[in-house]
């Protein structure tokens, strides 16, 4: 039997292609939305794509769906979608993301840091003030979530001098100076100058970071969203903003995408908004398609149980 995959892949990607080349006998189609990639799913054996871009009816058109392998660390779309058959694997991306991730949490934090819109706008009204420069180092930021991302996260902070907690469950991590459990994460909040998110979206982690913890911040202190909107409680921390009791938001995931204009965070000055780029980047086929190359192989040979990064469920 040929195998045929159905990706929904990023207008700026080119993944089927890369992949046609990489793995050969496989019928690889690609689209950009789901109205484009539906009349494929038919034939297909295998869907792939971000977790959040494969659809319910992509899945239901794929009758003889064998395998799903996202295109994302975080797979919730799919863990929570009723008309996935559970016993179809599902494979994610863990484990590449972790270089455009952490360069986009210190965008946020030297731009807070640099307060970087003043300077902007003293070139455009060409105004030569020297100001007094805020630092990362010796600054303490709180990684909320322990996993491949924050390690990297965690090994670029360090560079800069900084102090790095960690909220997990787990009792070691490299480049991590400590670990506290989520049972003290108002405590962490306490001590952070950046509170960064970067854990999964699950029921325990739904609104985890709420008015309270954002109460127990330094009013300096800057919150930062590179996990998934939901975690936040998003109406308490646009109240927070609104009161200046933090500093500022530096945002790159929302409770509704894309984020309505409606959203009172587009209008803030003390928020930094990103359109859910957190794991994009220039080298991205580069960077996944080893993983999924050596899946796809897996798969042809009837070796599921060497499937990388197999999602629990």
């Amino acid at each position: 039997m040929t195998i045929q995959i159905a990706i929904i892949e990023e207008p700026d990607e080119h993944l089927a292609e890369r992949l046609r080349t990489e793995v050969p006998g496989v019928i690889v189609h690609a689209g950009k939305t789901e109205a484009e990639i539906l009349p494929h799913c038919a034939d297909a054996q295998v869907l792939m794509g971000l977790a959040q871009s494969i659809t319910p009816a992509m899945v239901k058109a794929a009758t003889g769906l064998q395998w799903i392998q996202a295109l994302t660390t975080g797979v919730d779309p799919l863990k929570a979608m009723r008309e996935l058959d559970p016993k179809i694997p599902i494979t994610s991306g863990r484990g590449i993301h972790g270089p455009q991730m952490s360069e986009l949490a210190f965008l946020y934090m030297l731009n807070f840091a640099r307060d970087i819109r003043t300077v902007l706008h003293d070139q455009d009204t060409c105004n030569f003030e020297r100001r007094p420069q805020r630092l990362l180092w010796n600054k303490t930021v709180v990684i909320v979530g322990v996993g491949v991302i924050s390690e990297d996260l965690a090994r670029c902070c360090k560079a800069f001098g900084m102090n790095v907690i960690g909220i997990t469950s787990r009792t070691s991590a490299p480049h991590f100076d400590r670990l506290m459990p989520r049972e003290k994460l108002k405590e962490a909040a306490s001590l952070a100058d950046y509170l960064i998110a970067v854990l999964p979206l699950t029921p325990e982690t739904r609104g985890i970071i709420d008015g309270a913890v954002l109460d127990a911040m330094p009013r300096h202190g800057v919150f930062i969203n590179i996990a998934r909107g939901p975690v936040v409680k998003e109406d308490e921390l646009i109240d927070r903003l609104q009161r200046k009791v933090i500093a500022g938001a530096g945002l790159d995931t929302f409770v509704e995408e894309p984020l309505p204009a409606s959203s009172p965070l587009w209008a803030m000055d003390n928020v930094i908004i990103t359109p859910h780029i957190g794991g994009k980047s220039e080298s991205y086929v580069d960077q996944i398609m080893p993983l999924i190359a050596h899946n796809v192989r897996a798969f042809q040979d009837g070796r599921l149980q060497d499937f990388k990064n197999r999602v629990e469920r």
